[in-house]
């Protein structure tokens, strides 16, 4: 059966005069590529449904796009791709992706916009299709929003290869056609700041330790200095601000705890409160004396995700001019078994005077977050947003789709939750009952416990109960996106490996949300 077919298809190329490409003469890095989009049938009687820059591309070569299209198979599935070679002197290789059925919006039982995720997927897959034949310079069709379009082939495009010798090809790209040059530069940075995130979680943790964590973001953003202080506190700091819970995880480390600690000053108002982010940093985890399983452990190298995020979207801000004010906290430090180390049943003091009973010394996220929201409420901030990699639990109860947030704000919740169907970066609200702060409260020894009194319940929720002990604050929310720190194969256009999430997504876009969402301050 299939004779006929390439029958059909090789008469085809022929009477058009197709010119098949051949890498004989050009190197990988004068090698150009496009990436259309074509949309699904309505019904089987309907033609082909092109974009509006791929009916153009079409036209320009006499219709020889949507001829090969036709023969070369059935119609194109959402997230499905289909290459052609030859077709244009421009563009040896046109790589045309399903975009599924047009005119789809938001999705309330999925909570996201189907458009913009279908967009952000397929130009993933058609660029990374087209990296994959060594083709250095994509043009992508904007698909009627410049700015997903821009993101799936930034978020596409990135893997971690900086310590392997061989790397892939490095893809620049530019969007075809008419488009919203704003939109897609957005979308660009939006891509960036997520890909900064992935870039410091992937990264071995003896290459980001506390110290070049807080030098990589000082550096990136050092072409923001006229907006943007960065402080980076060193432990003399940290012990005279008394935050004795931080410093009880960071002894038992050889690394010297940092305390990053960013401003962002984009409101003209210098008075205008601040939106303050904080993020967990931990730079490894292997659990303290309360020592995790080996297998696996090396994923902790992004248990620093919290941090990583928080810093990228502020960057993010810094790079889009955003008219507000951001304050990012990120207590840095590794938690190591030692003779210094925390052990099960110490006590330890935080910075607003609770004590802790430590009775696990693998729940170390929510000790450096403790006094982290302490110092956040000096700035008398307008809102808290803490983002950590906290629970194992979290991922048990959500899995990768969406982060969990607690929030003692239905203000904050409705402005995260409509940012995450934006981004596509979903969220889900989670209870702050007291029926599991008073399962921190019990304590033999202090005023909490750092692990809940029925220890394999309800883990996510009791860590929450034990953060909120810290915040006075009218307006916080803590995102635990435990589940959603590493991508399998559940989000298409992130390859495996470390998220990033959701720094493109409700943590305010952590890197577009926040900045997305609470340009409402205004």
């Amino acid at each position: 059966m299939l004779i006929p077919f390439r029958r059909a298809l090789l008469t085809a190329i022929r009477q058009h005069n197709c010119r098949l490409f051949s890498d004989s003469n050009v190197t990988s890095s004068t090698r150009k590529g496009l990436v259309l989009g074509v949309y699904e049938k309505q019904s089987d009687n309907d033609g082909i449904h092109f974009t509006e820059a791929a009916a153009e591309f079409d036209r320009s070569i006499s219709g020889k796009l949507s001829e090969m299209l036709s023969i070369s198979g059935p119609p194109l599935k959402k997230g499905k791709s289909r290459i052609f070679y030859g077709l244009h002197q421009d563009f040896p290789s046109v790589i045309v992706v399903g975009l599924g059925k047009s005119g789809t919006g938001v999705c309330g039982k999925e909570n996201w916009d189907n458009c913009k995720e279908n967009i952000r997927a397929a130009v993933s897959a058609g660029c990374r299709q087209l990296q994959d034949l060594e083709v250095a310079h994509v043009q992508v069709d904007p698909c009627g929003d410049g700015q997903s379009a821009a993101e799936g082939a930034m978020l596409g495009l990135f893997e971690y290869d900086e310590l392997k010798t061989k790397k892939k090809v490095r893809v620049t790209t530019q969007p075809y056609g008419s488009v919203d040059s704003a939109a897609w530069q957005k979308g660009v940075l939006y891509g960036d700041g997520q890909n900064l995130a992935r870039q410091l979680m992937e990264a071995p943790a003896n290459h980001i330790t506390p110290t070049v964590f807080a030098n990589t973001i000082e550096q990136k953003l050092s072409p923001f200095a006229h907006k943007v202080a960065v402080h980076k506190r060193p432990q003399s700091w940290i012990e005279s601000e008394q935050m004795e819970a931080f410093l009880s995880v960071s002894k038992g480390s050889e690394e010297p705890p940092i305390f990053l600690e960013l401003h962002y000053k984009g409101s003209l108002d210098s008075a205008q409160p601040p939106l303050v982010l904080v993020g967990k940093g931990i730079t490894f985890d292997s659990g303290g004396i309360s020592l995790k399983p080996s297998s696996g452990m090396d994923a902790m190298r992004a248990d620093m995700g919290g941090a990583a995020t928080v810093c990228s979207s502020i960057v993010t801000a810094a790079a889009l001019k955003l008219p507000i004010n951001i304050i990012g906290l990120a207590p840095l430090c590794e938690n190591m078994p030692s003779g210094k180390a925390n052990k099960p049943g110490d006590v330890v003091r935080a910075k607003n005077g609770k004590t802790i009973q430590v009775d696990n010394t693998d729940a170390e996220g929510r000790l450096i977050l403790a006094d982290a929201l302490c110092y956040a409420h000096s700035f008398k901030p307008r809102a808290i947003i803490n983002a950590a990699t906290l629970t194992g639990a979290m991922d048990v109860a959500l899995g990768s789709a969406a982060t969990g947030v607690f929030t003692n704000s239905d203000w904050l919740w409705d402005r995260l939750h409509k940012a995450s169907i934006v981004t596509g970066d979903r969220v889900w609200r989670m209870p702050l009952f007291q029926h599991y702060t008073k399962q921190i409260t019990e304590s033999a020894l202090a005023d909490l416990n750092n692990v809940g009194k029925y220890s394999r319940s309800g883990g996510a929720c009791t860590a929450a109960a034990f953060l909120k002990e810290f915040v006075t604050a009218d307006h916080w929310a803590h995102l635990d996106i435990a589940g959603v720190m590493t991508n399998k194969d559940e989000v298409p256009y992130l390859r495996k490996g470390m998220s990033g999430r959701p720094t493109h997504g409700p943590v305010i876009t952590f890197s577009p949300l926040t900045l997305f969402i609470f340009i409402e301050f205004n």
